[in-house]
């Protein structure tokens, strides 16, 4: 039932709204794409017209993300679109059908992360000219690492200050590698 519901809210664009016949938006689309791969259902969706989307996204000028068709770049989308990628890459490789990498240039989002969304004291912020805060700070950071993450598969000189810059992330949960195997570990034993 669930899996049906965000099979409805993908749009006529391709992207996810938060219900039926709503406009596509980055964050619900990568809501709905994680709720579809963590109920195994991600097959109900178009992904081809959803890739169709989740690219034209990107913005070439800036480097950084959407969030909706027509907006402006926004630092959190550099995780909440960025993430998508690595999800449908997962599911398409389990598919046996070819990944999405080098879908989006990561080198750019890297580029216009480190060069737009840092604030001079610390923390990241949502565009030059904006103040920043700790919603910012950790999607701007998480959409980091999947752009250091893609940078590195495709060259390995390829992540921006090198890569002891890099840091894992599971993209489903948006935790740090470290902090997944903790959690399975911390909650496995409780469930046995």
């Amino acid at each position: 039932l669930l899996s049906e519901f965000h099979f409805r809210c993908q749009t006529y664009e391709g992207g996810f709204g938060g219900e039926p016949f709503a406009e596509a938006h980055g964050g619900y689309a990568y809501c709905g794409v994680a709720s579809l791969v963590i109920l195994d259902r991600y097959r109900l969706a178009d992904s081809e017209s959803f890739l169709h989307w989740l690219v034209k996204r990107q913005m070439r000028f800036e480097g950084g993300f959407q969030g909706r068709t027509n907006k402006l770049v926004d630092g959190c989308y550099s995780f909440w679109q960025a993430a998508n990628f690595p999800l449908v890459d997962g599911e398409m490789a389990r598919e046996g059908r070819l990944p999405t990498d080098g879908l989006f240039d990561a080198r750019l989002l890297e580029e216009y992360i480190l060069t737009c969304c840092q604030d001079e004291t610390g923390g990241m912020r949502d565009k030059p000219g904006k103040s920043r805060d700790l919603y910012h700070t950790c999607y701007v950071l998480s959409g980091l690492a999947i752009a250091q993450m893609y940078s590195a598969s495709r060259e390995p000189d390829g992540i921006l200050g090198g890569s002891q810059n890099d840091g894992s992330i599971n993209p489903v949960f948006n935790l740090t590698t470290l902090s997944e195997q903790f959690a399975v570990s911390f909650f496995g034993e409780r469930s046995g």
